[in-house]
């Protein structure tokens, strides 16, 4: 998947708002910890706060609004036209809270990060504070996130890793999300990384994936 003209792994981030994981991942990529260039960001909101995120680290920028597509093939369509035209590799999904169709020529190049362990508590309508009122009401012990490829369902794509947190006894949902994002914080860049360096294997069969142990060099 890597770029054969550069060492870095060309991505799109889409989003929908506050752009967190975008900042992210452009502060890890200007501390040289991960080997990604963000070549393009597309909101489904001009309204998204990360736009200023894209704006800051110069990078190629366009809203898409679901609203403005007849059905959800052609939004899908024009999200990816865009992708094509700048030579994306991999679209990281950031919080884009719109639904979307893969075509064929971008399956297991889409991967999204869930602030659960899948399946549990995902799907439509688990976003945001939702999904942690979940698992508080459900009574869980543990939580955390998951990086997935995506398909055609909600949080269904086939599970490329998971970090597991504990659920206090005292948590409410605003303390449970901030500890989970403390994991995507980390576990969305260790995934990237491991694309970027080939170490990701999908059998598209089984939908299992293997995540290959770097090698020393």
């Amino acid at each position: 998947m890597m770029n054969q003209q550069t060492s870095k792994l060309p991505i799109a981030v889409l989003i929908s708002g506050g752009g967190s994981t975008l900042l992210n991942l452009c502060r890890y990529i200007a501390d040289g910890k991960l080997d990604v260039e963000i070549k393009l960001v597309i909101s489904s909101s001009s309204k998204a706060g990360g736009l200023q995120y894209a704006q800051r680290y110069g990078i190629a920028q366009h809203v898409v609004r679901p609203r403005e597509s007849a059905t959800p093939k052609e939004f899908s369509d024009r999200v990816f036209d865009l992708v094509r035209s700048h030579n994306i590799d991999l679209v990281v999904m950031g919080g884009f809270l719109s639904h979307i169709l893969i075509p064929i020529d971008y399956q297991s190049r889409v991967i999204n990060i869930h602030p659960s362990l899948i399946p549990a508590f995902s799907g439509q309508g688990f976003y945001g504070l939702s999904v942690h009122k979940a698992a508080l009401q459900y009574g869980v012990k543990l939580s955390g996130c998951t990086v997935h490829f995506v398909d055609n369902e909600y949080d269904h794509g086939p599970i490329i890793a998971q970090s597991a947190c504990e659920v206090l006894p005292d948590d409410a949902p605003e303390s449970l999300q901030a500890r989970v994002g403390e994991l995507e914080r980390l576990l969305l860049p260790s995934v990237l990384q491991a694309i970027a360096e080939g170490r990701i294997e999908v059998n598209s069969e089984t939908r299992s994936v293997r995540v290959k142990a770097r090698t020393l060099r």
